[in-house]
């Protein structure tokens, strides 16, 4: 059974077509990659998956259930996203915001379990945060800022992994790192990933399968080998894309 399943998924905004009879399913062990143009539905789509915006038809399941049949509470245990605008100035130190992603499997409102506090802080060093665990939010950089809601994602421990854009604010470096530990993440806990971005290379790294976004009534979605063509990417940017490989590495670039 798919983790994820996407059933002739509809969906508009302002009127406009994001997707039609979308279908899509995600197992466990799966990262996905999410491509296309601005504007053409990425984030909606996220969200639409997660519940924050209501999909005007078709069917979304998760681990075989509707998802509306779903409480907040179950749905925060197996789907969690990291929303594009990231983490807002919260009046709360580091420490106490990764925390908030414990909140799902929390066994007691009034004391934190010391099984929290201990994937919360090994959360806080994949992203080397550590030391400002004791810091306000309002205090952190920007990449210091996605780092955390990063690492907030990362202590919920979901069953999907919903990303919006992960790369941004963060160099080079942390890119890799991030997408590294999500690997990780989804090799020894069985999880699954669905991420939005609109860098091709990082995709092309990282996703073994892509779904592709070209206009509101049409998707590619498959292997990473079948979808990410010169033709395919060009189709779906409006503008020429070209391709080199060097060393087993193939990279796109824009003509």
């Amino acid at each position: 059974m798919a983790f994820l399943e996407l059933k002739s998924l509809n969906i508009q905004i302002g009127g406009k077509q994001l997707c039609q009879d979308l279908n899509l399913r995600i197992e466990r062990n799966e990262c996905w990659g999410l491509l296309g143009k601005n504007g053409v539905g990425k984030t909606t789509l996220l969200h639409s998956i997660l519940g924050v915006h209501e999909a005007d038809s078709g069917e979304i399941l998760i681990d075989g259930e509707c998802s509306t049949t779903l409480s907040r509470q179950q749905m925060a245990s197996k789907v969690g996203i990291l929303f594009q605008q990231g983490i807002d100035e919260l009046p709360a130190t580091v420490m106490e915001t990764v925390m908030l992603g414990r909140f799902p499997h929390a066994q007691s409102l009034l004391r934190d379990d010391p099984k929290d506090v201990a994937i919360a802080r090994h959360a806080l060093a994949a992203f080397e945060l550590s030391t400002l665990a004791d810091r306000e939010v309002a205090t952190l950089s920007g990449g210091e800022r996605q780092r955390l809601s990063l690492a907030m994602l990362l202590s919920q421990a979901p069953d999907l992994f919903l990303l919006d854009e992960p790369s941004n604010h963060l160099d080079v470096a942390f890119q890799v790192k991030l997408l590294s530990i999500l690997t990780e993440k989804i090799s020894n806990s069985a999880a699954g990933v669905l991420m939005a971005s609109h860098d091709i290379n990082l995709t092309a790294r990282f996703c073994d399968k892509v779904l592709l976004l070209i206009d509101g009534n049409t998707f590619l979605a498959g292997s990473r080998e079948e979808i990410l063509t010169e033709e395919n990417l060009s189709r779906a940017y409006d503008c020429p894309i070209k391709s080199i490989s060097q060393q087993g590495i193939r990279l796109f670039y824009p003509q």
